[in-house]
């Protein structure tokens, strides 16, 4: 069934999410509210004494030069993802919403890792296709990241399992006096200006800032965010940026200067972030996104590595699934964001 999205209903949702095993920031209401230009669905499953026992939040946006749309359910579903009666009644109210959107696929990238044939075997008989495994990051949501189990562990114990490469940098940057804060809102503004320098030093696109701010605006009051600055004699070198949602907290976003990397100010901050999992009594603190591309002349074997030392699980999620409703749709749109691409790659290029 589809939620009727009132207050009393959004509690009841945001409970069982927090409450579920694949409990994920990405399918909460609040992350939802962050995406402009997205509508947001959810979608419920109940059991006999009507309490929710599966869900998924859809995030629905209309394709430029077409009347139909994409629908998108980051990290979903949230549910027994064996329990093949709950899924396809999940399922069978998202094609409600395709007729309702015109939508010509249903995306989908679960928090289920790539051997669980269960899983597979359940969605191909409703008819989902799994996409080709890719090893960087073509995907919308990362399919391979480092996860660290925090649960009823200490800080010490944790510190003791990192790799001594790892626990050196960490004592490296407290011995030159690097100290780490929480910032506020008006550090925004410095906290982007480094990942401006960021993303141009290591060739990625950076979000505005009005987009941190809307994200801070919508989850930093109750907790859910916090931004971390590593200060090294009077300024801020660094910045992060992680999410807690249920029993988890997810290091989202990252930057750092090109000045004072010798201290290690990353390291420590990843410490911080540790131990806000650890104090929260969470179970896991995810690392977020690396490349499956382990050959160490990968430009982006570094983050693999930095990420490695920390002791986590390497961990490879199934990927995208889709759910097509117009195949004939998703050829024409598919070959026009290919074309889309090389287009803006041949721009790239040429602005080099």
């Amino acid at each position: 069934m589809i939620l009727l999205q009132t207050e009393e209903n959004l509690r009841e949702y945001d409970e069982f999410i927090k409450s579920s095993e694949k409990c994920n920031f990405a399918q909460s209401k609040m992350w939802a509210n962050l995406k402009d230009n997205w509508k947001n669905e959810i979608v419920v499953s109940r059991d006999e004494n009507g309490k929710i026992n599966g869900s998924m939040s859809i995030l629905i946006r209309k394709v430029p030069f077409f009347k139909n749309t994409l629908m998108y359910a980051p990290r979903g579903p949230v549910c027994d993802v064996h329990d093949k009666k709950v899924l396809f009644e999940l399922f069978n109210s998202t094609k409600e919403l395709a007729k309702k959107y015109k939508a010509y696929v249903l995306k989908i990238d679960p928090d289920i890792k790539i051997d669980d044939e269960e899983f597979k075997s359940i969605v191909k008989e409703y008819g989902f296709k799994i996409q080709k495994p890719t090893k960087n990051f073509e995907g919308i949501q990362p399919r391979f990241v480092f996860r660290l189990n925090v649960e009823n562990k200490t800080e010490d114990e944790i510190f003791a399992a990192f790799h001594n490469k790892t626990r050196y940098n960490v004592r490296v940057a407290l011995k030159n006096n690097v100290t780490v804060t929480i910032g506020n809102r008006d550090d925004l503004k410095r906290f982007h200006e480094i990942m401006v320098e960021t993303g141009t030093r290591d060739e990625f696109v950076i979000r505005n800032l009005a987009y941190f701010e809307k994200m801070y605006d919508m989850m930093a009051p109750t907790d859910n965010l916090r931004l971390y600055l590593a200060h090294y004699e009077g300024n801020v070198v660094a910045g992060t940026i992680a999410i807690k949602y249920g029993d988890k907290v997810w290091y989202l976003y990252g930057a750092s200067s090109n000045s004072s990397r010798n201290v290690m100010p990353n390291y420590l901050l990843q410490w911080e972030m540790i131990k806000w999992a650890i104090e929260e009594k969470c179970r896991i603190y995810d690392f977020r996104g690396v490349s499956g591309d382990l050959s160490e002349d990968n430009p982006l074997y570094g983050l693999y590595r930095f990420k490695k030392g920390f002791s986590g699980e390497f961990t490879e999620f199934i990927g995208d699934i889709d759910l097509v409703y117009s195949p004939l749709m998703k050829l024409v749109i598919d070959k026009g964001e290919r074309v889309y691409r090389n287009l803006r790659r041949k721009v790239m290029l040429r602005r080099k």
